[in-house]
């Protein structure tokens, strides 16, 4: 009969996984990474290509019927997106793409297979061998493509 653990000990067992840790790291990181991200776009790219005169677009905003539009916010978020992305993918991504593309340059070509076990005694025979030298049995012999 299966042990039964208590509420807590199933807890810290499942917060104590490797990757459940790793996603809490990730998210930390995530997030004061979003902050720095966030600075950058307000107080340089912003004021870089604003608009003249509007160094900062979360004031963009237009109305309709009493309902405020806050498209500058919309381009301010547009801009810290696509800060993002170019930051994961310049620092995170070509780099991981770059060292798996060193690994497999470096990695042996496969063998060809010479051998095969033979389907009765299991005993490693040559793929075009007709019977078996350990046990005498006649087996198919596998062309060679």
């Amino acid at each position: 009969m299966a042990e039964k653990k208590g509420i807590l000990a199933e807890l810290k067992e499942f917060l104590l996984r490797g990757n459940v840790v790793d996603l809490a790291v990730a998210v930390v990181i995530g997030t004061a990474f979003g902050a720095v991200v966030k600075a950058i776009v307000s107080d340089i790219l912003t004021p870089l290509i604003g608009i003249p005169g509007k160094a900062d677009f979360s004031t963009l905003k237009f109305t309709i019927n009493g309902s405020r539009f806050l498209y500058g916010d919309l381009i301010n978020n547009v801009i810290s997106f696509l800060s993002v992305a170019a930051a994961v993918f310049f620092f995170v991504v070509k780099p991981i793409d770059a060292v798996t593309s060193r690994l497999k340059r470096g990695a042996p070509e496969p063998v060809a297979k010479t051998t095969r076990d033979c389907p009765y005694c299991l005993t490693p025979i040559p793929l075009a061998a007709t019977k078996c030298p350990a046990c005498t049995s006649t087996v198919e012999p596998v062309l060679a493509t």
